[in-house]
């Protein structure tokens, strides 16, 4: 059986300011085409569908046309299970009709741990596959809140509720598996952050809990899982040296400092219970392209990218990060000339020699696309004057508050 494991979407996410569709667009149709060419038998979505939790109707139609077009392929399932930028809700509200085309969607965790144990079943309803669905646990599915708990409270609560939240439902699968009779493979899910996990700045991966506890440690999942299809992290990665515990990473670049990864999808072959992992490539379907130097730097690496025969590379979007030693007041003019006639296009430009200059003060090269939720606060307790011993206990609470609000599901009545 073969199994095909992808995740972090993120469909309708923009880059500063630009629209992706097109992206996205090709992207699902090379996936569908992948399942299609290489038999694939089931698709797992390990979560971030969208990149928020009320997606436009561009980004709904893109999902729901790959769905159609999956279900009426080769392959016999597909499983998609939220991630922490989902709205539960939106994905579980068209559920009863979707799983007609046997598509299976777990858009939270529920009181009963049984939602989430799928048990596949191919065209002679013979039992091929158990797979332990989990989405994205947010804190208030796995931890009951209590005054004057500490920090490590907390954290060792969190800890504990996932543990036990992935033992209950591997215990259940198993158990499944010994009623078929069926010696088949037990697949997991997951959208989390485990430790050691890789990230770029500016890839736009939250911290998903407050305090150390964004980061779980492998041995915290089942033994019995003969694969874990993991999202959350964009860096395709295995966790902890082990190849049947994976991240797929995200399939197109969230930002420029993803630029030259590469991109790929995880096809799982199972021989019995064995699995055996072969990475796909996905291809670059727009070019990004961090420029970084002094001006002769920058100018002859734009030169480079006009010349080439590459048409992705001379249609691609560029990030200009000036860090010579002269002061230059008209980069931005020097640079549209330098693309004029061109098919790139200049998304950003950081001047850092001017910020050099004005260290600590907000300019007019700088946005808020320059600093997260964190810097912002922290600039405003600094601008308040705001005593250092208090600092870090106003921003853990601010963290959490913080933290609260992503998970709050705008889709639910």
């Amino acid at each position: 059986m073969k199994v095909l494991h992808t995740s972090d979407w993120h469909i309708g996410r923009t880059l500063y300011g630009r629209k992706r569709y097109e992206e996205f667009g090709a992207f699902l149709t090379w996936l569908a085409d992948t399942i299609q060419q290489n038999e694939i038998d089931a698709l797992l979505v390990a979560g971030d569908i969208f990149d928020t939790s009320a997606p436009s109707n561009r980004a709904q139609e893109l999902y729901y046309r790959f769905l159609c077009r999956v279900a009426a392929s080769c392959c016999r399932h597909v499983v998609v299970v939220a991630g922490n930028h989902d709205s539960p809700s939106f994905l579980n509200a068209p559920k009863e009709l979707l799983k007609a085309l046997d598509v299976h969607v777990v858009g939270s965790s529920t009181e009963s741990p049984e939602d989430e144990v799928l048990v596949l079943r191919n065209d002679q309803d013979t039992p091929e596959l158990i797979v332990c669905a989990v989405p994205y646990l947010r804190d208030r599915d796995i931890r009951v809140a209590e005054a004057g708990e500490s920090v490590e409270d907390k954290e060792r609560k969190l800890i504990d509720g996932i543990r036990t939240h992935y033992a209950t439902v591997a215990a259940l699968a198993e158990q499944k598996r010994e009623e078929l009779g069926a010696n088949i493979p037990i697949v997991g899910t997951g959208h989390l952050f485990t430790a050691g996990g890789q990230t770029v700045d500016g890839d736009g991966v939250r911290e998903l809990y407050v305090g150390s506890l964004a980061h779980v440690t492998a041995g915290i999942f089942p033994a019995c899982f003969n694969y874990l299809a993991l999202g959350h992290l964009h860096i395709p990665q295995e966790v902890n040296g082990s190849k049947t515990i994976r991240y797929s990473g995200s399939p197109l670049p969230m930002g420029f400092g993803e630029a030259k990864q590469q991109k790929s999808v995880c096809q799982v072959e199972f021989h019995s219970t064995a699995a055996s992992v072969q990475l796909i490539d996905v291809p670059v379907f727009q070019k990004l392209e961090r420029v970084k130097g002094d001006w002769d730097g920058i100018s002859s690496r734009i030169l480079e990218l006009t010349a080439t025969d590459d048409p992705n590379r001379s249609r691609a979007w560029l990030e200009v990060i000036y860090d010579g030693i002269e002061v230059i007041g008209d980069l931005r003019e020097r640079l549209e000339a330098a693309i004029s006639g061109t098919q790139m296009e200049i998304l950003r430009i950081k001047n850092n020699r001017i910020i050099d200059r004005v260290l600590g003060q907000i300019h007019e090269e700088e946005t808020l696309d320059d600093l997260n939720v964190n810097d912002v606060f922290e600039r405003c307790l600094a601008v308040h004057d705001v005593p250092e011993e208090q600092r870090p206990e106003l921003l853990r609470a601010y963290q959490e508050t913080v933290s609260s609000l992503y998970e709050d599901d705008v889709q639910a009545e």
